[in-house]
């Protein structure tokens, strides 16, 4: 199993979600976060005043997924998360040892 985790841009929630369904992923978590990578936030203006914004408004999608699903998750979310403008997230791929369902005792495969 594996847990795929990815930062992109809210908007894009949506189109992410529906491409992960339609490739079979049954289910998702989703997280508002705020966070900065190489573009350092961002400069705005606000009533006539500039300030900066050091930690951009972000979503962050994670998903436990059979291990054979790896490359079309990670491809789908690539897709369709991208904008080809600085900020567009990352993805992470991380090995997951156990999953058990709360409420049946279900383990592993079976939990997801």
């Amino acid at each position: 199993m594996k847990l795929i985790m990815a930062v992109i841009k809210p908007f894009k929630l949506d189109e992410v979600r529906s491409a992960l369904t339609e490739i079979g992923v049954q289910g998702l978590t989703v997280s508002e976060v705020k966070g900065f990578g190489r573009q350092k936030g961002q400069t705005e203006i606000y009533r006539g005043a500039e300030y900066e914004v050091h930690f951009l408004p972000k979503v962050k999608i994670e998903v436990v997924i059979p291990a054979d699903l790896t490359e079309q998750v990670v491809e789908a979310i690539q897709k369709t998360a991208h904008t080809g403008k600085i900020g567009d997230g990352k993805i992470f791929v991380c090995d997951v040892s156990r999953a058990v369902r709360i409420r049946t005792g279900e383990s592993d495969a079976e939990a997801l």
